[in-house]
């Protein structure tokens, strides 16, 4: 199986001016007007922004992203009406995006707003495949680039429907846009009375249209054009799901139940947050440092597809919080992923050429060239994610819990005996019986213990030892970015570096054992052959911990069988850095209703029915 990736468009300008599209030959929108052009057919033909009026949240999804001057658009009026929908979600599809540089100076040359281009390219992710969340406005306006082909990507997106921007180029330059497979995919996040319209008028749109169940009549058309369509889904309506008050308790402080509570507080949840330990992040949340960075493999499996998604969202998280005063200690200092000899080195070369990513993204670097970002001699050649680094799990969790203000309550040394669910609400128990809290939500975020408290062995939820080294700086000598291979290694944090880690699968204890440090430097020499010799392993400090895994090694969240607004987000193993805020965007999503930040096939990969049935 080959490596999906995305060719980035180029921009070009026709003689009038207006972008155009050399592969398509067709421009990107008319030459009368990007923005007037939006306004007339995707606003106006959609009934906008009537049609969001009043409403606690309105979901629009577009076929070709390109230049993004009808999102714009969309959100100018959205921030303009005074009784606008509370949330706004925005889907597009984009085969060939542009670069933020390219989209910054079409929008100069366009006369897009200033403040809410900038907004857009500051946000716009580097240039890999699959779906891409990014937020605007605290969160109330959420874009979610589709990076591939409409017809392969739009299946692949959950969410319901309410108006449908069909804005590809001409269906006889590009009709695999305007395809029975992609009519059929936008059928399915269609509800009744879900509204459409484009500006193609051509028979084949509209047969096609009608086929998938819409139905559409002509309208008159922008400016040049003498006419445009509109439509609106006419097929069976999906019956509404009954939702339940938007409160929630949460048990565990770690990475999973901050990531969570942070997810939901945006939404406007009321949340309790139980912790068994005196204060967050007791847990492998409480690590010293951890790498932070992508794992691509040759097949593009799950994993790499998730942590491919999971590494930019954080890094949008990470922007998000210092804008917003919540200091996380983190360094965005590279990271170098080491093969263990010249027969991996070649594989992890071939991955990086089948992956054709931005070179900000990921790139290879032979064993000189790793060597001189790593300080010291290299036992092979590279990957290097030159936007990776390490983060300090503790202040991420305590970054993600400040930014819930008011909405959360938090109670620690709160160990939860049991669950019970009565009255529509989950009650939470101590040992002693006495009530902790309730709500009509519970997320199970405690690490592998959320088997007990949901009570059947066969969810597939274990715990692994881990045991991180601590080596002081004098030990190891020069080390400028995290370096992974056999083990990790980070650079120097408060004078130590954190060098781990093992992984004892049913070890429950945490004592600091010498032997496991003499695994940890056995690592270390099979990426940097020259560091860590004669460390004394039975005086060197470290730290052991509990990490949740799944025998699958992916991440569990979703919904649990038996009584309504049950949860489980964990699972993370080594990678909730990479995993957790994402995987606990995704949870928020489903419990609040919303469209979702994953594709089908991956949300059915994390899902604890895999292992439930």
């Amino acid at each position: 199986m080959s490596i999906p990736h995305i060719t980035p468009a180029r921009l070009d300008f026709a003689a009038d001016g207006t972008p155009w599209s050399a592969d398509y030959a067709d421009v990107y929108h008319s030459a009368h007007g990007a923005l007037d052009q939006a306004q007339h057919v995707f606003l106006a033909g959609n009934d906008l922004p009537q049609a969001w009026q009043g409403r606690e949240q309105f979901v629009i999804v577009e076929t070709g992203f390109g230049l993004g001057h009808n999102f714009l658009a969309t959100w100018q009026a959205w921030r303009a009406d005074p009784h606008a929908c509370q949330r706004l979600h925005f889907i597009s599809v984009e085969q060939h995006p542009f670069t933020a540089a390219d989209l910054a100076r079409a929008h100069q040359a366009s006369g897009a707003p200033a403040a809410l281009s900038a907004a857009l390219c500051a946000q716009w992710p580097m240039l890999v495949p699959g779906f891409q969340r990014l937020e605007f406005d605290g969160g109330r306006l959420v874009l979610t680039l589709l990076l591939g082909e409409a017809a392969q990507l739009l299946p692949q997106c959950r969410a319901s429907v309410d108006a449908i921007y069909l804005d590809g180029f001409a269906p006889g330059k590009n009709p695999q846009m305007w395809s029975a497979e992609v009519f059929r995919a936008l059928a399915g996040l269609s509800r009744t009375g879900s509204s459409l319209a484009t500006w193609s008028v051509a028979g084949v749109v509209r047969q096609g249209l009608r086929e998938a169940g819409f139905a559409v009549s002509k309208a008159e058309g922008f400016a040049g054009k003498r006419q445009m369509l509109r439509g609106h889904f006419a097929g069976k309506a999906v019956p509404a799901a009954n939702a339940l008050p938007h409160e929630a308790l949460v048990i565990g402080a770690g990475l999973a139940g901050s990531g969570i509570c942070a997810r939901l507080a945006q939404r406007g949840w009321r949340l309790q947050l139980l912790e068994s330990g005196a204060q967050p992040a007791q847990g492998a949340s409480g690590n010293l440092a951890g790498a932070f960075r992508p794992q691509p493999s040759a097949d593009d499996n799950y994993m790499a597809r998730l942590t491919r998604a999971g590494f930019q969202y954080q890094l949008r998280d990470l922007a998000r919080l210092a804008s917003e005063g919540h200091k996380v200690r983190w360094s965005q200092c590279g990271v170098l992923h080491v093969a263990r000899d010249e027969a991996q080195a070649r594989k992890l070369a071939r991955i990086v050429d089948s992956l054709a990513a931005p070179q900000e993204f990921i790139a290879w670097l032979d064993a000189d060239a790793a060597a001189e970002r790593a300080g010291q001699p290299c036992q092979a050649g590279a990957w290097w994610f030159a936007a990776g680094g390490w983060i300090n799990p503790p202040s991420l969790c305590a970054a993600h819990l400040a930014s819930c203000g008011e909405a959360l309550q938090q109670r620690f040394n709160a160990h939860v005996a049991r669950l019970s669910h009565a009255d529509g609400q989950w009650h939470a128990y101590d040992a002693d019986d006495q009530l902790l809290g309730r709500a009509a939500h519970v997320v199970l975020a405690n690490a592998h213990d959320a088997r007990r408290l949901f009570g059947r062995e066969e969810l597939g939820l274990y715990s692994a030892r881990g045991q991180v080294s601590h080596v002081p700086t004098p030990a190891l000598g020069e080390v400028n970015t995290v370096v992974c291979g056999s083990g990790y290694l980070t650079p120097a944090v408060d004078g130590v570096h954190a060098l781990g880690a093992t992984f004892m699968v049913h070890d429950q204890e945490l004592d600091v054992r010498a032997a496991e440090h003499a695994e940890n430097l056995d690592k270390l020499g099979k990426m940097l052959p020259q560091a860590g010799h004669g460390i004394d392993t039975s005086t060197l400090p470290g730290r052991a911990s509990l990490r949740p895994i799944t025998s699958d090694r992916m991440p569990m969240l979703g919904a649990l069988p038996g009584p309504p607004g049950l949860w489980l987000l964990s699972g993370f193993g080594a990678r909730g850095l990479v995993w957790g805020l994402l995987c606990a965007e995704q949870l928020a999503s489903q419990m609040h209703g919303e469209p979702l930040p994953l594709e089908r096939d991956l949300i059915r990969a994390i899902d604890p029915l895999r292992y439930l049935g």
